[in-house]
């Protein structure tokens, strides 16, 4: 049993805290910007309740961050009373917020003056990977630190992988999204076609999931895009953040993302037909628009 901090209880970090304490049977701290849902967490898992992240992360042998972006993850840590002001010397802070390799850097460099570890270690899965405990965990930073993190972060894993060193997470988080864009835009493409052809969906992915096309988002979207429902999910204000991230990320490499630049676009589509909150599956709604 560890000491641990969670920093961030929004629909990931609420369930990823949760499995910390749970399943992973560690002593937990919690800190969320609005109190009243600190507090929640602490009454139903039992932890305890802090006003600011330096109080939450004072002890802690390992700190979690799970904010929103760059800035929110500058705020809770290397801001005042950020989790860096109360940690101790040879503690561990690993963040999972989808972020920019540029911040996760910085961290690490500020983690190190303090004489503490630092991971950065973005996520995949979504709400229902966090709910179940399954998400896929992509690290960044130095072996020894990732080593001693690893236990803790499988509370909530069922795949925890290290990439490189610090950045190296955020980096490979980035060539999921660019991935799953690619993916689900095939999807969509592919659904409204058969439709036009006058298929039947279901017979059609029930053949072609099993041959090369196969897919995660085949498997498990293709029928709420079939019904046409996308009230659920990974949102759309979500993949577009972290597409911007990927495409500010290529303009510095100077890697070509054509077809990513081409489906961030085609979720602005989205957003303005009032999609913000759709998962991203939802590229399908803007084929079939009339």
């Amino acid at each position: 049993m560890a000491k641990v901090a969670f920093i961030g209880l929004g629909v990931m970090g609420y369930p990823m805290a949760g499995h910390l304490k749970v399943k992973g049977g560690h002593e937990v701290a919690v800190y969320n910007r609005t109190f009243a849902k600190a507090e929640k967490w602490a009454a139903e898992f039992g932890g305890k309740a802090f006003r600011t992240p330096a109080e939450a992360a004072k002890d802690a042998d390992f700190v979690f961050t799970c904010v929103g972006n760059d800035d929110d993850l500058r705020s809770v840590t290397i801001g005042k009373d950020g989790v860096l002001e109360g940690m101790k010397p040879g503690a561990i802070l690993i963040d999972n917020t989808t972020a920019s390799a540029e911040v996760a850097r910085e961290l690490d460099a500020a983690a190190k003056e303090k004489g503490c570890g630092f991971i950065d270690a973005p996520v995949s899965g979504g709400q229902a990977g966090a709910e179940n405990g399954v998400l896929t965990v992509m690290c960044g930073g130095d072996e020894a630190t990732f080593e001693k993190a690893r236990p803790v972060i499988d509370a909530y894993a069922r795949m925890v992988g290290l990439m490189g060193p610090a950045g190296a997470g955020q980096l490979t988080k980035m060539i999921n999204q660019i991935c799953i864009a690619g993916l689900v835009q095939g999807l969509a493409e592919g659904i409204h076609f058969g439709k036009k052809a006058g298929l039947d969906i279901e017979k059609v992915v029930e053949v072609i999931s099993k041959g090369a096309a196969g897919s995660w988002q085949m498997e498990n979207r293709h029928k709420t895009m079939n019904a046409g429902k996308y009230d659920f999910g990974f949102a759309i204000d979500w993949m577009r953040k972290d597409l911007d991230i990927v495409l500010s990320e290529a303009r510095r490499n100077g890697a070509k993302l054509p077809v990513t630049a081409l489906v961030d676009q085609f979720y602005g589509d989205v957003q303005d037909m009032g999609g913000n909150r759709w998962d991203t599956s939802s590229l399908l709604a803007r084929l079939e628009r009339k």
